[in-house]
């Protein structure tokens, strides 16, 4: 057999993956479940507040951050659009969504704007992050639940883990990008009044570069919701679990009332964000 007839396979390479993905859940399984342990936490704390409040009231907050951030006409479609779901009787599975895409998103931003931050300011840390970035941006969304599902099990919490991979790397380049972004001749002229390195980043660079990160929230919540369908299929729960029955069962109605539902919550969330963006800008 020639080497470059490559008619079998010479690098075993997803053998060396599994042997060692196999290792990691043998020695370290009590680590992996300490390591899900604050997003479960995060994830039951939302889910009861969100299901025990009456549904009026949880509408009349996201109308009135609706209304606060980008106006009436967004808080009336908040309004319909919540009303809608509940009238579909999807509203359970509405607020598991929320929740999720918020301790999703919550947990990217206490990690994604820091690392966004030290990548905006170091030259170096942006290019030994940059590979990672490329990788988790370009890997299908799929080839995440695997070794999702074999280190943390199936379930909710397993599917934030992932979005959480999924959806981070927005946050970090916008941030970055943001950082980077603010003009020189403004850092030179806080230090020239004797502003320290932490001074200089609190009070000149990330104001300056607030809109970056907005945006790059705004495409992390985006990316969250778009993981939702495929979450499901590992048992995560929420509006993705009428679209994976559907598919299922070939139920066209079933499918579409929760793509439906997915898209409006989309919509919402992303003019308010847009809305909390332009705010800050001015």
């Amino acid at each position: 057999m020639s080497f470059f007839d490559f008619d079998e396979r010479i690098i075993p390479l997803d053998t060396w993956i599994q042997s060692g993905v196999d290792k990691l859940v043998e020695n370290y399984r009590d680590v992996f479940q300490i390591m899900k342990m604050p997003v479960e936490v995060s994830l039951n704390g939302v889910v009861w507040v969100l299901t025990y409040l009456h549904p009026l009231i949880i509408i009349a907050a996201l109308c009135a951050a609706a209304y606060r951030y980008s106006g009436r006409k967004l808080a009336v479609f908040t309004a319909l659009t919540l009303m809608l779901t509940g009238m579909l009787g999807l509203w359970e599975e509405t607020m598991i969504t929320l929740a999720m895409v918020f301790c999703s998103v919550l947990f990217c931003a206490v990690a994604g704007i820091p690392l966004g931050i030290l990548a905006g300011r170091s030259d170096r840390f942006e290019g030994f992050i940059r590979p990672f970035l490329d990788a988790m941006q370009t890997t299908p969304a799929f080839v995440y639940l695997v070794p999702v599902v074999m280190l943390f099990s199936i379930g909710t919490v397993s599917g934030i883990l992932a979005t959480i991979v999924f959806a981070m790397p927005p946050i970090i380049r916008l941030t970055s990008l943001g950082i980077r972004h603010v003009h020189p001749e403004l850092v030179e002229a806080a230090e020239s009044f004797g502003a320290t390195p932490f001074q200089v980043l609190r009070r000149v660079q990330i104001p300056l570069a607030m809109p970056s990160i907005m945006a790059g929230l705004n495409q992390t919540i985006m990316m969250s919701l778009s993981m939702v369908v495929i979450a499901a299929l590992i048992g995560a729960g929420g509006l993705g679990m009428p679209v994976f029955l559907g598919l299922n069962t070939l139920d066209i109605g079933l499918a579409t009332i929760g793509g439906l539902c997915i898209v409006l919550l989309a919509m919402v969330l992303d003019r308010i964000t847009q809305g909390m963006g332009t705010v800050k800008r001015k």
